[in-house]
């Protein structure tokens, strides 16, 4: 089974660890460009439009549109972040949306957070691992 992670860049090492659990029970698995590659990451104090300017350059939205497509589970690894347990950000929400209407396995590695868009990330109905990456099937 081929599996893609979606997440923010700052949970960038455990999206490393979860891919090399994933891979030890067999799985292919596909991360993100920003995580693979480290000189696409942001730096802390940049802004906004510099960090759009990067997502263009590299057309990392759109890439990973496709690369959803290929795979057959899309997995999203959501820890804490800005105070916010199992925080899911605007490029993994629109992530998620993808898989969603390609009709992907979807599942959540944490609860989801209270966020303005929870329903939304509801509606889509992810399976909730509560950090047990061996309940995907």
């Amino acid at each position: 089974m081929k599996v893609i992670i979606c997440g923010s860049i700052s949970a960038a090492e455990e999206i490393i660890e979860v891919k090399k659990r994933l891979e030890k029970m067999g799985y292919i698995v596909e991360i993100p460009e920003g995580v693979k590659r480290p000189e696409l990451r942001p730096a802390k104090d940049t802004l906004s439009s510099e960090r759009a300017d990067t997502k263009i350059k590299h057309d990392l939205i759109r890439g990973y549109y496709k690369k959803i497509k290929l795979h057959d589970v899309v997995l999203i690894v959501n820890p804490k972040k800005k105070g916010i347990q199992g925080y899911i950000g605007g490029n993994t929400f629109i992530e998620m949306a993808f898989a969603h209407v390609l009709n992907k396995k979807l599942y959540c590695l944490y609860p989801l957070p209270d966020l303005p868009y929870v329903s939304e990330m509801l509606a889509m109905q992810p399976i909730i691992l509560n950090g047990q990456t061996d309940l995907i099937k």
